[in-house]
């Protein structure tokens, strides 16, 4: 039995692969790892992108840049790497990375790169060709943007005591917190909160925008070229004492659960219907209108079925009058007579005929009386 044909598949649209300043192929070695592991990777703001392939948009790992301690390209002690020329050391707060490419030309292509976000410029004692270092310069200018337009991971839309509040219940997530400005000027403020002698001691600064800069106010004022300039001041001049907010984002915001698809095997994500309002919830949930439901026509009545036609019946002839044998029947009468009507063809006798009559005439004359 043929099956009716299905709906036509719509194609899924491709996903879009990120931008990045570099990309090209990386072997990484981390402080856990045994030995090198390829992967396709992409350099973007301040963080090198980890894919398995170049054709895959979502990465596996990432490395983060904003810890940056130094980058060398001797191999680190230990190491049994045959040609030292092709690889170079990522130095970080806490670890140490190591980097494997396939040529000289490519590793100076990624020093002078990480170089260029890290540093704000354009690093010159790399062996790098015109062609290169015009390249950078667009990474560069694209990377100052980025930090004009972008705020820092410890930036929260709150209040002056929100932010107090926030300190004061997760210390473990930091120290500093960079907010609006509560004079609603467009500037921002910086939210510090130490302990002091056992005293906890929170502090206000104020972030002034003047053009192109942001002015942090304070006895000599400091001028930074973006909010991460701003933040990093902070940090830099308190010798690590005041650690960037950084809120737990570790647990889920949303109910839901994973299921299998049945057509693909593929698992989707599920978010279970909201509970139904109880209390009064449930009152104010049925004082509203239920939205109007669409007419519906009922049938009409059914037609009935038409049986078979009668049979014409031939109609009668219309014969001449003839006496039949053996009856006498009356003559004609007046119109003014009251003779009484007989059926045609039942035999009646003259004597019942006049008896008959004569009571007519005596009920007629007492009538008239």
């Amino acid at each position: 039995m043929a099956t009716a044909p299905g709906l036509p598949r719509v194609p899924k649209p491709k996903p879009t692969l990120p931008s990045h300043y570099y990309e090209g192929f990386l072997e990484k070695k981390g402080p856990k790892d045994r030995d090198y592991k390829k992967f396709w990777a992409g350099l973007q703001g301040l963080t090198i992108y980890l894919y398995n392939n170049n054709r895959d948009p979502q990465y596996v790992e990432k490395v983060d840049l904003s810890n940056f301690l130094a980058l060398t390209d001797d191999a680190p002690k230990g190491s049994s790497t045959m040609d030292p020329g092709t690889q170079f050391c990522l130095s970080l707060e806490g670890q140490e990375i190591r980097f494997k490419v396939d040529s000289l030309e490519s590793r100076e292509m990624w020093k002078g790169f990480i170089m260029t976000v890290v540093e704000l410029k354009v690093p010159s004692n790399l062996t790098l060709l015109p062609g290169h270092k015009y390249m950078m310069a667009e990474a560069l200018s694209k990377e100052k943007d980025r930090r004009v337009h972008e705020k820092p991971s410890c930036f929260l839309n709150v209040s002056r005591v929100e932010a107090q509040l926030l300190l004061e219940r997760s210390p473990e997530c930091g120290n500093m917190l960079l907010r609006p400005g509560s004079d609603r000027s467009g500037g921002y403020s910086i939210t510090t909160r130490q302990t002091l002698n056992g005293a906890e001691v929170v502090r206000h600064y104020k972030v002034k925008r003047e053009g192109l800069v942001y002015v942090i106010d304070v006895e000599e004022p400091v001028s930074c070229s973006s909010l991460h300039d701003v933040v990093n001041y902070f940090v830099a001049n308190t010798k690590g004492a005041l650690v960037p907010f950084c809120p737990d984002e570790d647990y889920e915001k949303v109910l839901g659960f994973v299921e299998a698809n049945q057509e693909n095997g593929e698992s989707t994500w599920t978010a279970p219907e909201p509970p139904a309002p109880r209390g009064p919830e449930m009152a104010q949930f049925c004082r509203l209108k239920a939205p109007a439901l669409p007419t519906r026509l009922l049938p009409g009545p059914k037609p009935k079925k038409q049986g078979k036609p009668l049979p014409k019946v031939p109609p009668v002839p219309n014969k001449t009058k003839t006496e039949l044998k053996g009856l006498v029947g009356p003559k004609k009468v007046a119109s003014g007579s009251s003779q009484l009507k007989v059926p045609f063809g039942m035999p009646i006798s003259t004597d019942i005929t006049e008896e008959l009559e004569k009571k007519l005439q005596q009920r007629r004359a007492n009538l008239e009386k």
